[in-house]
């Protein structure tokens, strides 16, 4: 074959490879896109999908949390507890004096909470319920389905919840899912429970909502594959490979093919009020790439068109290819334009073809110079950025975890918990995943983790305040941990020997396309002499200018010119640091 070509005139061979270039070319383009469309448009779908579903199942954990935080409101109350007191002491002559006492906070639970079905406090003494719901008489609570479901729980729990069912506790008898919880009391009482009914309709529509127009449907399964509410069927073992793909994992998507070969794009998302249930949404893979197939007819017929011009041109075109020298000659006026990328091919061994090699030989050379100085530079840039983030005082470590020491020795459960919480959020925030950028949103949510476990180390120090009028804001990209910095700085500087309580104030806005972000405080500030060395580097080296100059040197490596910052101080009533950063959005 190699012969053959090479003993083909020219002319010839130009016309031939031509073709064949043509055809070679349009055939890797026509798949690439055929495949890359389909593959992005299943990215796209499942981001899409599991954005709804994460929404979804954050609006039904808050109500479902609403419930409980009433639930738990109303055990708190004077009428509850002195019910529980008397059920400790056996005691049921005050019972129907303790109901009426119970009516008031019933009608205010059913009341802000319209899901709410109906509410059964089961005793020993006797039950206690809203009197406007009749109760089923014919029903006692031992033969209930929520009954043989506490029955058959092993485990320790103190909240329960029973999927959809019919209420057999009261006359109407709707479709309920179940909320029981042990009751809030100096004492564990057995036999006693709340057991709260929430209207699966108000639940189903509370899904529904949040669904756009498409294929996607949605529907509330617990991990043994058993379906939430009393409208959705359970499943058969047949689909056992879909439990097994969920798993125990919080969220995700896969595909999934069913016993009659259809496909889905399935995404999932568990509750965090009931980790048991799981929130999964699916759509026809089928329905999803229609659009796809219609494209690669589309592509075929285009790339028909485009073989049939190719032999119709090639004839012509091959004309003005007739002399390599033109073609060297072309690839070198490119160059001149700064078109790096281009090569001489010619399976030939002449002159012409050994000074293209020469050429091509040339060409890479400077390529690879060119992206080692790029790496390089690229390298250097990074490394910088990681050396002065690297810097930031993390000293507050040992005070925040000397207060959560002495505040559970104190058992100061509840500050214990939040600091602890504040302090995962603050470092979690502050890595993000390695990356360089983060949102607005993410960093005005970490320096409020950060003050506010200054706070609780420093009860009586200072007070903070946040202000974004525009919430659009929130979303614009920034460089992560250029706020935290300068509240250390207020705090560590600032307030030293302060004789009245500091107070720190964060403000955010957007003006002429750059987005400023100021820290203003009131404390001891700093004159005019140093403030004009901080500026100038001189006192870099210095603790109290240590956090200035290092947000000033990492929003110069990022943002180069369009990055500054400028400070005003008038010791001892006010001292403001203003970072000028580019509002890409």
């Amino acid at each position: 074959m190699n012969r053959i070509f090479r003993k083909m005139s020219l002319k010839r061979r130009l016309w031939v490879s031509f073709v064949l270039l043509t055809v070679v070319c349009i055939s890797a383009t026509g798949t690439y896109v055929s495949v890359f469309f389909s593959q992005s448009m299943k990215s796209q779908a499942a981001k899409t999908s599991q954005d709804t579903l994460n929404k979804t199942a954050q609006v039904f954990d808050e109500r479902l949390r609403n419930i409980v935080v009433s639930i738990s409101t109303l055990m708190m109350g004077e009428p509850f507890q002195h019910a529980m007191r008397d059920v400790q002491a056996r005691n049921a002559e005050d019972y129907y004096n303790r109901l009426s006492q119970l009516q008031t906070p019933f009608a205010q639970l059913m009341l802000g909470e319209q899901s709410v079905e109906s509410v059964l406090i089961h005793t020993p003494i006797g039950e206690f319920y809203p009197t406007e719901n009749r109760r089923s008489t014919g029903t006692p609570f031992a033969d209930t389905a929520i009954a043989r479901v506490i029955a058959d729980t092993r485990e320790p729990w103190n909240t329960l919840w029973v999927r959809g069912h019919k209420d057999e506790l009261f006359a109407r008898g709707k479709p309920v899912v179940s909320l029981v919880i042990k009751p809030l009391f100096d004492l564990q009482l057995p036999g006693v429970y709340v057991v709260v009914n929430i209207r699966e309709d108000h639940l189903l529509e509370l899904i529904r909502a949040h669904l756009q127009e498409g294929s996607l449907r949605q529907l509330m399964i617990d991990r043994g594959g058993r379906g939430v509410f009393s409208s959705i069927p359970n499943r058969t073992d047949t689909d056992s490979r879909l439990d097994d793909d969920i798993g125990d994992s919080e969220r995700g998507h896969f595909e999934y093919a069913d016993d009659l070969g259809e496909s889905y794009l399935v995404n999932y998302a568990g509750l965090g009020m009931n980790p048991d249930w799981v929130l999964i949404g699916y759509q026809s893979k089928k329905q999803l790439l229609a659009p796809v197939a219609q494209m690669r007819w589309t592509i075929l017929t285009i790339m028909g068109a485009c073989i049939l011009l190719a032999l119709i041109l090639s004839s012509m075109l091959s004309e003005l290819l007739l002399k390599p020298l033109f073609k060297l000659r072309n690839l070198m006026l490119k160059v001149e334009r700064n078109r790096l990328d281009v090569r001489f091919e010619s399976p030939f061994e002449d002159e012409i073809s050994q000074v293209g090699h020469k050429f091509n030989r040339m060409m890479e050379q400077i390529g690879e110079l060119i992206e080692e100085v790029k790496t390089s530079e690229q390298e250097k840039r990074h490394s910088e950025i990681k050396a002065l983030q690297a810097q930031i005082d993390p000293h507050f470590l040992y005070n925040t975890l000397n207060t959560i020491y002495w505040k559970s020795e104190m058992d100061e459960r509840q500050t214990v918990s939040e600091m602890i919480v504040a302090l995962s959020l603050l470092f979690r925030l502050g890595l993000n995943n390695g990356k360089e950028i983060t949102t607005l949103r993410q960093e005005l949510d970490h320096v409020e983790q950060y003050l506010k476990l200054q706070t609780r180390c420093y009860p009586d120090l200072f007070r903070y305040e946040i202000r974004c009028d525009d919430e659009s804001l929130l979303d614009v990209p920034v460089l992560k941990i250029v706020l935290q910095p300068l509240a250390e700085n207020s705090i560590l500087h600032g307030f030293q020997e302060l004789d009245r309580p500091g107070r720190i104030v964060i403000e955010v806005a957007a003006e002429g396309g750059m987005l400023m972000l100021n820290v203003i405080d009131n404390g001891n500030g700093m004159d005019a002499e140093r403030l004009e060395r901080l500026l100038s580097g001189a006192d870099a080296g210095h603790s109290s200018s240590y956090a200035l100059s290092n947000v000033r040197a990492r929003l110069a490596l990022y943002y180069g010119h369009r990055g500054a910052m400028k400070l005003e101080s008038v010791p001892g009533v006010r001292t403001s640091v203003k970072l000028m950063i580019p509002c890409e959005r």
